[in-house]
């Protein structure tokens, strides 16, 4: 067996991966990710391709590395397409939108980290993770190119996505690590991307369309004029949905459509839960899709997953610098990841739940009534101003869905809660218990007023 001594090793070469690898190798650390795809398929991930935040990237891969990837940078609002009612909804988004070559934005991930210094080691599959006595992890073992090797390393990043098999097969019993992750709290998606004769008309908006039911919606994201990423998902609480079919369904529905190709097609399982409480155990931390630092209500993750790895990279440079992996050591990377979007993330999880537990038609009518400032701040920043004169006037304009304003209204209370416990959000492990419990009441809230099953 082939033995590897790193510094750290990154199990995964998406965005989160990269970014941790090129941080710690640009302060020339020994860094090796393990990807298990082989060179020509790395980057090639089932994705929306629309990147919210596409002007703000972490130096260790600088933007001016991935721009070329940037497709339609003409895209500045969103559309919601509301069948029940033949309408429409136009939405601003806040900060710069692209909708970007997923495919070639990986490979440029992957040459911008080993510009930096990391080593890329492909068709690599993680078989076990080593840890010490004590339950510090220290290491992998994995099949590379068909041979067993083994990875000692100080630190070990999982990059590895979503439901990362890294966590089934790591002791966490003695950690913080949140271990409450289920099936139920992912989204089941599959994306094609499709070219069409003529440019659409809406080639300057991301476009979305609700699912027959209230736990999944379409998308329409366009890469160019005449290149669309189309594709679906549902809740995995629901009852599964033949996405292909539903798809394609759809697609014959819209005229725009007829006639068009189909270039490449993928299927994917996706965050649509709060970030991790914790995703630091000694000697291991998670990042990117691995611990849920997805946008609940809209699946977007890139420009977090970009600083999750800084944010990881940074705290594996300061526990090396010490020799010390432990968790009270990493934990700054739970406070930073918590301060700059982890808590608006799980604030909006109070609003994906919300969703799963109303009436389409009802969610639709509501989508029609609320003024589309209230409707961006709600998708993008975990709060909105839903004040009683505002549940009013929407009343007026949504007869017939009463109820459901004011369950948002309540909502948007409890969601506005959670946001300002997220800001106690502890400075070291010995709080994290009794941060951990209010929170915990706190969602009890939410299900009572929501009627949702317990998601957590």
């Amino acid at each position: 067996m082939t033995t590897h001594e790193v510094d750290v090793a990154v199990v995964g070469a998406g965005t989160s991966g990269c970014y941790a690898a090129a941080t710690l190798a640009n302060a020339g650390y020994d860094v090796v990710v393990a990807e298990r795809k082989d060179e020509e398929e790395a980057g090639h991930i089932a994705c929306g391709d629309a990147l919210k935040g596409a002007s703000d990237f972490p130096d260790a891969i600088p933007k001016s590395q991935i721009e070329p990837a940037f497709t339609n940078t003409d895209v500045d609002h969103g559309r919601f397409e509301i069948p029940q009612l033949d309408t429409a909804v136009d939405i601003p988004v806040p900060g710069e939108l692209a909708v970007i070559d997923r495919w070639e934005y990986g490979r440029l991930l992957i040459e911008g980290a080993v510009d930096a210094g990391a080593e890329i080691h492909f068709d690599t599959v993680v078989k076990e993770v080593t840890q010490a006595d004590d339950g510090r992890v220290e290491g992998l073992t994995a099949i590379r190119e068909g041979d067993a090797v083994e990875y000692d390393a100080d630190l070990v990043v999982d990059a590895a996505g979503s439901l990362s098999l890294l966590q089934d097969k790591t002791d966490f019993s003695e950690a913080t690590f949140d271990t409450n992750v289920q099936y139920s709290q992912f989204c089941s998606a599959y994306r094609e991307v499709v070219t069409v004769d003529e440019p659409v008309e809406w080639s300057d908006a991301l476009v979305f369309k609700p699912t027959e039911r209230a736990a999944g919606y379409l998308w329409y994201f366009p890469r160019t004029e005449t290149e669309i990423n189309v594709g679906l998902g549902f809740q995995m609480t629901e009852e599964p949905m033949h996405l292909v079919d539903d798809l394609r369904d759809d697609l014959r529905e819209r005229e725009e459509f007829e006639g068009a190709t189909v270039d490449d097609k993928l299927g994917a399982a996706l965050p649509t839960r709060r970030p991790y409480d914790s995703a630091v155990a000694p000697g291991y931390m998670a990042v990117g899709d691995a611990a849920g630092h997805v946008n609940p209500t809209t699946g977007g993750g890139i420009a977090g997953a970009a600083y999750a790895g800084k944010y990881a990279g940074e705290a594996a440079i300061e526990a090396l610098e010490h020799g010390d992996p432990s968790e009270a050591r990493l934990w700054e990377y739970n406070e930073r990841v918590m301060d700059h979007f982890g808590a608006r993330y799980a604030a909006l999880d109070v609003y994906n739940i919300f969703t799963t537990a109303t009436d389409v038609d009802d969610l639709m009518g509501l989508l029609a009534a609320l003024p589309v400032r209230n409707l961006s701040e709600a998708l993008y920043e975990g709060s909105t101003s839903v004040g009683l004169w505002l549940k009013l006037k929407t009343a007026i304009k949504s007869f017939g869905h009463w109820e459901t304003i004011y369950d948002l209204y309540q909502t948007k209370n409890l969601a506005d809660e959670l946001l300002d416990h997220y800001e106690t959000y502890p400075s070291d492990p010995s709080g994290f218990d009794r941060w951990r419990s209010e929170r915990d009441d706190l969602m009890d809230r939410v299900y009572e007023v929501t009627g949702a099953d317990a998601k957590y």
